[in-house]
Order: structure tokens, then sequence, then C-alpha cells
């Protein structure tokens, strides 16, 4: 212990996010990430080869113009609407700190995104954690109380369930003078992106990423989408902190990613139709699952405990989540894989159950 004491004091409270295992063995079915089991758009493959040249001894553009212009051209909002950084995560923590340091706590649900407490204790910003109903699913009613921000995916996660449109602008007809930021990492497997709610509600802020849909989890691309002057407020956190978050090669990827609509379709519906398959041999199971928007199923089995579940199956070369946590410690969250790593999924858990 010695040697913290050179730590800053604030250092010796956090509690640092725990990613995702990523083993290093071969043969392995990973479903246990979230990444996406196709591989990027053939077009961003071709565009990142063209960016990697002599050129990259110069910044990138501190502004990722062009990057911000393919989304604001996708979503049909303006560059000024538009901010990205180095992944999702740095979008959040910056949110965390331009929009969260409030006297009152901010809120968010008590099953979540886990990375929201980390950031919480990192920038000192006091929550309140709102719990889930019976059903796994956020109550709009309960986010109707005094606060300073709310922050909630959708679909959630880990449990995959989505909050309407229509829900979601109840929250912000409730919360008119704090920021409410949707999450929205999984939003393309089923769900309608609150970014079209952003013309109407100065306080909304929607994150999204690359990582899933897009399959650039390696990439490392996210962005936000606001009003402008909620946008000023990241720039001015992103630019006390690095002015050059995005490299060139990751700004030509996305912008490719972001024009190939009609490969991004394919792989989404793909994933989606792959869902459908896997809710229903799970069932078929025995295995309670809950309505999943995203590219992965939050999955019990009455008669099995999670977490033996989860160790016969990597004795299979399968790994899947399992959470430690209170409400949650009996279900495993499973990435939807292709569909040849479904049924070894599948064939595996009908040897176990």
């Amino acid at each position: 212990m010695m040697s913290q004491n050179y730590w800053s004091p604030l250092v010796k409270t956090l509690v640092p996010y725990t990613p995702g295992e990523q083993p290093k063995v071969a043969n392995l079915i990973k479903l246990n990430t979230n990444e996406n089991p196709y591989p990027p758009s053939p077009l961003a493959l071709q565009a990142m080869q063209q960016a990697v040249g002599e050129g990259l001894r110069l910044y990138p553009d501190p502004d990722a113009s062009g990057l911000k212009q393919a989304i604001a051209d996708y979503y049909g909002v303006e560059r000024q609407q538009v901010f990205v950084g180095n992944g999702s995560d740095e979008v959040l923590a910056h949110a965390f700190m331009a929009f969260f340091k409030q006297n009152e706590p901010i809120l968010f649900p008590d099953i979540s995104y886990s990375f929201y407490k980390v950031y919480a204790g990192l920038y000192e910003v006091g929550y309140k954690t709102v719990p889930l109903n019976e059903q796994f699913q956020i109550a709009v009613e309960d986010y109707q109380q005094p606060n300073g921000g709310i922050i909630f995916p959708n679909p959630n996660a880990p449990t995959g369930c989505l909050l309407p449109l229509a829900a979601i602008e109840q929250i912000l007809q409730a919360n008119p003078n704090r920021v409410v930021i949707v999450d929205e990492a999984y939003i393309d497997f089923g769900g309608q992106t609150a970014i079209r709610l952003v013309h109407q509600y100065p306080q909304l802020l929607v994150v999204q990423t690359l990582s899933k849909s897009r399959s650039l989890a390696g990439l490392r691309i996210g962005l936000a989408v606001g009003q402008a002057h909620l946008i000023d407020a990241l720039e001015r956190v992103k630019n006390s902190f690095n002015s050059y978050p995005m490299d060139k090669v990751a700004i030509a990827g996305g912008v490719a990613a972001f024009e190939d609509t009609v490969y991004f379709q394919q792989t989404c519906q793909a994933i989606i139709n792959n869902r459908t398959w896997l809710t229903t041999q799970l069932e078929q199971l025995g295995f309670d699952v809950l309505p999943s928007a995203a590219n992965f199923v939050f999955a019990r089995h009455p008669q099995q405990d999670a977490a033996q579940l989860a160790l016969k199956l990597r004795e299979q070369a399968i790994i899947v989540r399992h959470f430690k946590l209170p409400r949650i410690e009996q279900f495993l969250r499973i990435t939807v894989g292709k569909a040849e790593d479904n049924q070894s999924l599948v064939t595996a858990l009908q040897a176990i159950c």
C-alpha cells in the first residue's frame, strides 16, 4: 500500500469498469461482448487501406469534419449538431463532465451499463439508481423526480429491452431543465433512434457507436447528436482533454461505413433474424428470454444455475457473459452470433439442460 501514497486521493476511491473478457484461445465461440459476427463494410475496409500512407505523418483533422458531415447527412441533421469521439465511452465521459456536475444527483437504471457508475466516481457526480420494474423495463413515471440529469441505454443493457419513442418523450417532457442522454449503442437492431426528437427537445443528447451495428469495435468511433448548444459544451470538454481523438484511418473508415447503407442494412437484418431463431430455441429449452431489440439476448433457466451454465459452456469452448449482480445473477447475456455459432450454442445447451 506504500506506493498508493503517490496517488491523488480521488484515485484511491475509484472502482474501474471491467470490460468483457477477450480470451486468446483458438476455435472459440465468443458470445460475451456483443461484437458483430460479420466483418466491417468492404467499402470501409477499402477506405481505411487507402488512408494508410505517407499522410499519417500529419495530424488528422481535429474537428473530424468529414465524419461529422457523413453522420449529419445520414441522420438529416446539421454538422453543428454532431460530436464524435474515440468510442462512445469517451463521448459519454465527456458528457458526464459537460452536463452532469450539478447540485442534484443524476438518475439511471439500477440494471444498466455499469460504466455510468464509474464515470460518476471519476467526475464526483452524485447519482441515484432507479429500479427497473418486475418485467425488467424502465418505468417512465420513476423519472419524474428532482435530478441533475438522466441517462439510460435504449435498448437497455444488459437486458435488451426497448423503450419506445413515446415513452422517451414522456421523460423529456417531465425534465425540461436537465440534460437527458439516450445511449443508443444497440438501437439499429430493432428500435427507432431518438435523433428524430432532437429538434424538438433542447435538452436531448443521443449517443451512438460504430462498434456494434457497423462492425467497427476495433476502430473506436462514437458519436453524439443534439442541438448545437449541447455539442458546443462537448467540444469544450474534448478540446480541454484531447484535440485529436479521431485518427485519419478511423475517420476514413467511419465515413465509408455510413455511406454503405446496403451492407449495413443486410448485416443488421441478418442479426435480427438470428436473434429471433435463437430466442425461439432457448424458449424451447425452457429458458425465460427477455424481449430484446439488441444484438444479444438476456435469458435465465428456472432449473439451471447461471454461473454453472456459463462454466459448462466454457468447457465446450463457448463463452457467454454472466453478471454476479443483484436481481440478475441468474441471467446470462448471450451475444447473437452467426447461424452456425448460435446452432453450436443451442446444441451444447441441449446436452446440458
